[in-house]
């Protein structure tokens, strides 16, 4: 397959609504595969993203998406650690589960615009996926897995920052309408 684009993408990096529900609807089974789930220091983009100061803790969590066993996705959601006690308390009992059953079928959770973003083919986030992506798939991720999309997500006043980097191989696919 040739670049992965951001044209080629583009129909994934804007279709609003749920992720996984839009990629369960690619084939028999859909699986979330958590990498990690855990307490880690804030990457300057979620701090920036979430408007917190320098210092502090978050719970993160990455996981890849495949759909009848391929990955296609890997995403990074992040929340002030402090909020995991209050409005995000549900994430830390999500286990396998999808994120969107807590961010679509409550309406008091809002969210921002999407932003598409071409990450740097050498820089933390990518190369971070790439380790995860190699040993949960046991191959490299494909050197055009470049294009991610990112938004916030609020909840009683706190925010959850979540990521999705793409895969090439989901520009052959057309996003279609996410079941409810």
């Amino acid at each position: 397959m040739g670049i992965a684009t951001r044209d080629s993408l583009r129909d994934w990096l804007r279709a609003p609504g749920s992720l996984s529900r839009r990629l369960a609807r690619l084939g028999e089974r859909f699986e979330v595969q958590v990498l990690r789930q855990g307490v880690a220091p804030f990457r300057a983009l979620e701090r920036a993203a979430l408007g917190l100061p320098p210092r502090g803790l978050t719970l993160v969590r990455e996981v890849i998406l495949r759909v009848d066993g391929q990955p296609l996705v890997w995403a990074r959601s992040a929340v002030h650690q402090r909020a995991t006690t209050g409005p995000w308390r549900a994430l830390k009992g999500l286990g396998a589960r999808p994120l969107a059953h807590l961010l679509y079928d409550d309406p008091a959770i809002s969210r921002s615009e999407l932003q598409p973003r071409r990450l740097a083919r050498h820089g933390h986030t990518r190369r971070h996926a790439e380790r995860q992506w190699l040993a949960a798939t046991g191959a490299p991720a494909s050197a055009q897995m470049l294009w991610s999309r990112n938004s916030v997500f609020t909840r009683g006043g706190a925010q959850l920052r979540v990521m999705e980097l793409f895969a090439p191989e989901l520009a052959r696919a057309r996003p279609g309408r996410p079941r409810r």
